[in-house]
């Protein structure tokens, strides 16, 4: 087999691609020539008798309402039926303050473990994870709301400082809104993004490469489905910054995956990775208007290994982090349940990932609930009795996994 790492540079709205690689982590196995040359535009902008064809409006949409699902989470007068109705808005239902939203026909839970090459046929699994969120928001209003005034303890939910915050956490030391979020950041956004959108189940179902070789469009529209399927993953990450043809110029423009990604970036041990995944969405792109599909599976294999790394990375960070704040001389729980809340959601978003050139995700959800399991099983009190050894050892586990060390990720 091969090893590919696919290294270009535009020259003159050119680009070339190598064959060559100097990491030999990455296996590609999808591109038997991969050295093409066609035009690969700066930005992510790509047209059609001059009209635009990019479009990821739903995504958009989407991530909007989870920003305002995550605000409902810390308003007090929210019930839990008002979180619930947010979360699986049906269309025209009053839940949001944006009226766009209210108006959509989207929702966040329909597209929560949605991917076709993962949850198709796999019902069971998409039920669980379903109710998990359901669960963080009716034991948010149930457990944390009644005791919003209330001075967290072992054994007891509450209020808690973390510096100049204040942080709402459950008996064992939980904030179910990060729970919700990091967790959504892998069932929803890597989830449509890894499993699903650049799943060659859906980039080539039915008559979509013939019409994409043809150009022929969907009715109404200025893009064939392919470059459509194609521009929806690339809405998941991008669909909320300022200029989405140039989003690393103001990446942390969502709650989710853009801001992860902004994160890890900012790691001098990770610099680069925000440029090698935007280049990736842009020339798979172009080698979908180029017809090369070789290119852009190889490409949606670089996008499926970055994005599931900022998964793990962020994972070991927090895990590492809440054992730094509980190993200080006096314990900082406040920050430290906030990083381990974090760090939970992480973990619980890494059986969304997926392993390159494999159907497989990094960690199974066994094997994430059982680290979720050993995360709250140190003493009756969870967060509060987590030992630093139970926090060094999945996290090893963890970066095992990947191409990157414990040390790396902690930092």
């Amino acid at each position: 087999m091969n090893k590919y790492l696919l290294a270009f540079t535009a020259i003159s709205g050119l680009i070339f691609t190598s064959c060559s690689s100097d990491d030999d982590s990455l296996e590609l196995s999808t591109c038997d020539s991969c050295e093409v040359d066609f035009e690969v535009p700066e930005a992510y902008v790509f047209t059609r008798s001059e009209a635009s064809t990019v479009s990821f409006d739903g995504q958009t949409t989407r991530l909007k309402m989870g920003d305002e699902i995550l605000s409902a989470f810390t308003d007090i007068t929210s019930t839990s039926d008002d979180i619930l109705s947010m979360y699986a808005h049906e269309e025209g239902a009053d839940d949001f303050e944006d009226v766009e939203l209210n108006a959509s026909d989207k929702s966040v839970k329909s597209k929560t473990a949605a991917s076709v090459d993962f949850f198709s046929t796999n019902a069971t699994d998409q039920t669980l994870i379903r109710v998990n969120f359901d669960g963080f928001i009716t034991a948010q209003v149930n457990e944390v709301f009644p005791n919003w005034e209330v001075v967290a303890s072992a054994g007891a939910a509450g209020q808690i400082a973390d510096g100049t915050s204040t942080r709402y956490v459950n008996a064992q030391g939980l904030e179910y809104n990060q729970a919700f979020n990091k967790g959504l950041i892998g069932a929803l956004t890597l989830d449509q993004i890894v499993n699903n959108y650049l799943s060659t189940a859906v980039l080539d179902e039915g008559n979509n490469v013939a019409d994409n070789d043809a150009d022929v469009v969907v009715e109404g529209q200025s893009y064939t489905n392919m470059e459509h399927k194609w521009d929806e993953a690339y809405g998941y990450v991008y669909g909320l910054n300022a200029d989405a043809a140039n989003p690393n110029d103001d990446l942390g423009a969502d709650s989710f995956l853009n801001k992860y990604v902004e994160r890890v970036e900012g790691d001098d041990d990770f610099a680069g990775i925000a440029d090698e995944i935007f280049q990736a969405f842009k020339l798979g792109r172009a080698a979908i208007v180029a017809k090369q599909y070789d290119i852009r599976d190889a490409q949606a294999e670089i996008i499926r290994q970055k994005l599931s790394e900022v998964i793990g990375i962020r994972a070991v960070y927090y895990l590492q982090q809440g054992k730094n704040n509980l190993n200080q001389e006096i314990p900082d729980y406040g920050g430290a349940f906030h990083d381990l809340s974090e760090g939970y959601g992480f973990v619980y978003s890494l059986q969304f990932t997926r392993k390159t050139n494999s159907t497989a995700p990094y960690f199974t959800k066994e094997e994430v609930d059982a680290f979720l399991v050993d995360l709250m099983d140190d003493g009756e009190n969870g967060l509060w009795n987590v030992e630093a050894a139970t926090l060094d050892a999945i996290s090893a586990d963890i970066a095992a996994r990947f191409s990157f060390t414990l040390e790396q990720a902690a930092e």
